[in-house]
């Protein structure tokens, strides 16, 4: 990809002494869960950090495009300047990673991947283009559920290398059509982050935002986005992120028999914040 590349080292950005590092490399980390309930909009640098490779690095942002392909009529590249000429939305919505509390239902059962406790969750306003909009320039209306060409799902795939999942390939997923062309889903092709440029960590300098969905499907560091007849063949839609019940042997999963996960349930968490308070007090 012109202008941004996946490093091969994981060279770190700076970042909030507070976080609970869950892994280095790559690095996962939460906040305190006193930091989500201080403040309606969760700060920059308190929200949480979801990575499953080294984190891409833009090295000349004239050159940085976007290449929208596949089942269309004119496959398009997409400049920086392409997408800030169109309307720029602001919008308000929470990103959730899919294994939120995952340390707590591990209690119960045994439950692979990253142990996050309660706080891999944030909320944030962005600010971008709307993907319906963006889809437009290459033909594709809005409230359209199909292509002529049959493309039913729209796939961004990232800068992001997976050093395990995809054995180095990239990091990838998909949502319908129908939801990328319905202006009223605001799914954003997003540059900004609670007023600011997004940072390295969550973006930099483009990515999507599907308001909603499990943040597995809101794709940073986008490389391209292609209009395809099925769902993503990634990992992180076929093997993963899948809801299985209590019964199901994790080395005896078929994968098949269960559709991807999309809209994250309702979660709730109390908190006692007079004695978050008093214990953070008694770390300084």
């Amino acid at each position: 990809m012109p202008g941004i590349k996946g490093p091969s080292d994981y060279s770190q950005p700076p970042r909030h002494p507070c976080l609970q590092i869950n892994s280095k490399e790559p690095f996962n980390a939460e906040p305190p869960r006193s930091a989500l309930v201080s403040s309606y909009v969760t700060p920059v640098d308190l929200f949480y950090k979801r990575n499953h490779g080294p984190i891409p690095v833009v090295d000349d942002i004239e050159r940085y495009c976007t290449d929208i392909t596949g089942l269309i009529q004119t496959p398009k590249k997409l400049y920086m300047r392409d997408i800030r000429m169109l309307p720029k939305y602001n919008v308000t919505a929470i990103l959730r990673c899919a294994g939120n509390r995952r340390t707590a239902m591990s209690k119960t059962q045994k439950v692979s991947g990253v142990g996050w406790d309660v706080s891999a969750i944030g909320n944030a306003v962005w600010g971008g283009a709307k993907l319906a909009d963006v889809l437009e320039l290459v033909g594709i209306p809005k409230l359209t559920n199909s292509t002529k060409s049959g493309g039913k799902h729209v796939e961004f795939v990232s800068v992001d290398k997976c050093r395990v999942e995809e054995n180095g390939g990239p990091y990838k997923a998909s949502i319908p059509l129908s939801q990328a062309t319905n202006p009223e889903a605001d799914v954003l092709l997003a540059y900004e982050m609670n007023g600011e440029p997004l940072n390295r960590d969550h973006g930099y300098p483009l990515r999507v935002i599907v308001p909603g969905v499990i943040g597995a499907r809101s794709v940073k560091w986008l490389d391209s986005i292609n209009i395809i007849a099925e769902e993503c063949q990634s990992f992180f839609v076929q093997k993963d992120y899948k809801m299985f019940p209590p019964s199901v042997d994790w080395d005896i999963i078929y994968w098949s028999t269960r559709r991807p996960q999309m809209d994250f349930p309702i979660q709730k968490q109390l908190v006692d914040m007079q004695r978050l308070e008093g214990a953070e007090e008694s770390r300084e």
